[in-house]
């Protein structure tokens, strides 16, 4: 190929980024010019990295392709690549219904991807990656696959069983990632908090934060998608006594009526995801809870329902999002009638966001007046914008800090903010002092 300009689109899930990211570290070293999610056609080859998550990610994978396939029609691109999940899954369906497209990819198929590009994979750039995050935070996945078989759930039919990536190699990644300017980095995997099961015989998320937290220059250390069964109890000590480990976690619940979680075969019923929330929020008072419900799965009931709406309007959750069940092909969800109307999953949506929506509202005017230590993320017309240890990026509220014009601040540093007003998803900040790390 005579140009060795190539365009790597990402969908989906922050799991895929980190894919496209490795992928496209390769390739810069093969001697590639990666450019990333952009419409600039003379990167004339595209890699398009797909999820097959839920109905309406799959769609948008698809109309993606196809938008990409048009250009190859127009001779506005030479070749398009597939990969990702909803390549692995329905490569043969794909492969019939669009031809067009050069070649598809499961997601463990980085080595026939370059080999179809005329690029070999190099060891020595394993651990490294093509930061597409701001420059200041990135992403570390610390596993690969599920080994829990949720009911609904076809990420295991996907991406195979729980499979944890060595400590020693997660250092050293996430040491490349902070040479590349990276102060703060969010574990992920399906279920972080597995991690370690199967390659040490234990859960070890503790020991590995414990030793990320040795490298200099990290200073936050964020834990997304934990699971509440099994979940290792350790983990809070570290949190609440590790500096550079954010007070926050990202922990799906996906419902409390213990008829339901059993439907959805979870592991744990109402009165042990209750007894976990207490102790979470015992061991760690400040801790921010983010979580995920599944509203509409075959059977749920209005009292089940209604069961879910007062746990949230107990719990008053610090961050919260809703799906509504939709039925995914080869899960054990799939072969139950899918009995709740659409219609009633969708108001089950909306009533739940409704009331998050008020008690965000409300969590927020606590912090009215406090001081927090702030990372700013970008600058925009009137503001700095931030997060607190309390929020994740891309997902949670920020703090816009109004622009001061004795001080200059840009993406990464650090400064201290009093909360001078609050809305209902972003705080107000008045800045009290900066630190430039």
């Amino acid at each position: 190929m005579g140009n060795r300009k190539i365009n790597v689109v990402t969908m989906g899930c922050s799991k895929n980024v980190v894919d496209s990211e490795y992928l496209m570290k390769q390739l810069e070293v093969g001697g590639w010019e990666v450019v990333f999610d952009s419409n600039d056609t003379s990167a004339r080859v595209v890699v398009i990295n797909t999820c097959g998550f839920i109905a309406d990610a799959k769609e948008e994978s698809i109309d993606t392709i196809l938008s990409f396939v048009e250009a190859k029609k127009q001779h506005q691109i030479d070749k398009v690549f597939v990969m990702g999940c909803l390549s692995q899954r329905y490569r043969e369906e794909l492969a019939e219904e669009i031809p067009e497209v050069d070649g598809f990819f499961g997601v463990t198929d980085m080595p026939e991807i370059l080999r179809s590009l005329n690029t070999s994979i190099s060891d020595k750039h394993l651990n490294q990656r093509h930061i597409t995050t701001p420059s200041h935070y990135a992403f570390l996945k610390i596993s690969e696959g599920c080994s829990w078989g949720c009911s609904y759930c076809a990420i295991p039919l996907i991406r195979g069983k729980h499979v944890s990536k060595p400590i020693p190699d997660l250092v050293e990644e996430a040491q490349f990632l902070v040479n590349q300017g990276v102060k703060e980095i969010m574990l992920i995997a399906q279920d972080s908090t597995f991690y370690g099961k199967d390659i040490y015989g234990e859960r070890k998320l503790p020991e590995l934060i414990t030793e990320l937290s040795k490298v200099d220059g990290l200073e936050w250390i964020r834990v997304h998608y934990a699971y509440p069964t099994g979940f290792p109890m350790e983990l809070l000590t570290v949190m609440r006594s590790n500096p550079k480990v954010c007070k926050y976690i990202d922990i799906p619940f996906q419902h409390i009526s213990t008829n339901v979680l059993k439907a959805m075969r979870r592991g744990i019923n109402r009165d042990e995801t209750l007894q976990f929330i207490e102790r979470l929020r015992k061991e760690v008072p400040e801790v921010a809870i983010r979580t995920t419900l599944l509203v509409g799965h075959p059977g749920e009931s209005e009292d089940d329902f209604n069961e879910l709406l007062e746990f949230v309007r107990v719990m008053k959750f610090d961050r919260l999002g809703v799906f509504a069940y939709s039925e995914e092909e080869g899960t054990h969800s799939a072969t139950l009638p899918d009995d709740v109307p659409e219609e009633v999953k969708q108001s089950r949506v909306e009533q739940i966001m409704d009331l998050q929506q008020q008690i965000s509202l409300e969590n927020n005017r606590l912090r009215l007046g406090k001081i927090f230590r702030v990372i700013v993320d970008r600058e925009e017309a009137d503001y700095y914008v931030g997060r607190t240890e309390f929020d994740s990026p891309e997902v949670d509220q920020e703090v816009l800090i109004a622009k001061n014009q004795s001080v200059i601040l840009k993406s990464g540093d650090f400064v201290s903010c009093r909360i001078v007003d609050v809305a209902d998803y972003d705080l107000y900040g008045e800045l009290v002092s900066y630190c430039i790390l």
